[in-house]
């Protein structure tokens, strides 16, 4: 199960985007737990891995993209990490 999470802060359009493509992907997609952080409320923790700005998306607690990445792109590498987990 990889666990991805979401950095985001109030108001972010693209966070907002991000996160519906993301949960589309993790139903398309067995084993993946989608966990929502916001930045103003776990500033420490988004900090401790490297978030610089939002949105960001962190897999398995480590950062993986910073922006709003391509479906096919984000598709293509949790599709990858899974493989790998199997």
């Amino acid at each position: 199960m990889l666990k991805v999470e979401i950095f985001s802060s109030p108001g972010c359009t693209q966070c907002s985007h991000l996160r519906k493509q993301l949960l589309s992907l993790a139903r398309e997609l067995d084993g993946i737990e989608v966990h929502e952080v916001n930045v103003l409320e776990q500033l420490d923790h988004a900090v401790a891995l490297g978030v610089l700005s939002t949105p960001a998306i962190a897999i398995d607690g480590r950062l993986c993209f910073t922006g709003l990445p391509s479906v096919k792109k984000l598709r293509a590498h949790l599709a990858a990490l899974l493989a790998q987990s199997e």
